[in-house]
């Protein structure tokens, strides 16, 4: 059986070309320079041979593809669905970051079961990574999920997440703010 991963968005990634990972010509991943730090993106297999012999390493390129969430780890992965050659210098400003919200539930249920370790947990993982000031964390009623107590709902835009550990929404969090 296959690992199961949770698309997170869609990836749209500016950065240098720093290199291939793996053997060579058995590279699976780029590895990509952007002003968060380095990431690897796997590279489907109709894209490697292409863009073994076309990349050179210092070039910028943009990486359209999808971020996926293990939710029993929390790691992020990338996957690349096209690799495009840009030329030029991006910029990083283009669109402004929307703030993310997590509503945590603040029911006697909820506390019962873990809800202010829940808490506790989320506020001291967020200020280990810096993110605090990034994020609003709400204190909400019963959320109709009682049975999966204690309830946690992450939104960031338009998308939720539910049923996250604290790690994994930090992780999720960084990776939308880098």
């Amino acid at each position: 059986m296959g690992e199961k991963l949770l698309t997170i968005s869609e990836l749209n990634l500016e950065g240098k070309f720093v290199g291939f990972v793996g053997d060579t010509g058995k590279f699976k991943y780029l590895r990509l320079a952007i002003p968060a730090g380095d990431v690897q993106v796997k590279l489907p297999k109709e894209l490697r041979a292409s863009l073994g012999s076309s990349l050179v390493p210092g070039e910028q390129i943009r990486v359209d593809g999808v971020s996926k969430l293990d939710p029993h780890t929390g790691k992020i992965t990338f996957k690349a669905n096209r690799v495009k050659l840009t030329g030029s210098c991006p910029n990083h400003n283009l669109t402004p970051q929307t703030k993310a919200k997590i509503m945590v539930c603040q029911k006697l249920g909820c506390m019962k079961r873990g809800g202010k370790g829940l808490l506790s947990e989320l506020e001291k993982t967020l200020c280990d990574r810096g993110l605090l000031d990034k994020v609003t964390i709400e204190h909400t009623g019963c959320q109709k999920r009682c049975s999966s107590a204690p309830n946690c709902v992450v939104r960031i835009g338009k998308k939720q997440y539910k049923k996250i550990h604290p790690e994994a929404i930090a992780s999720l969090l960084e990776n939308h703010f880098t």
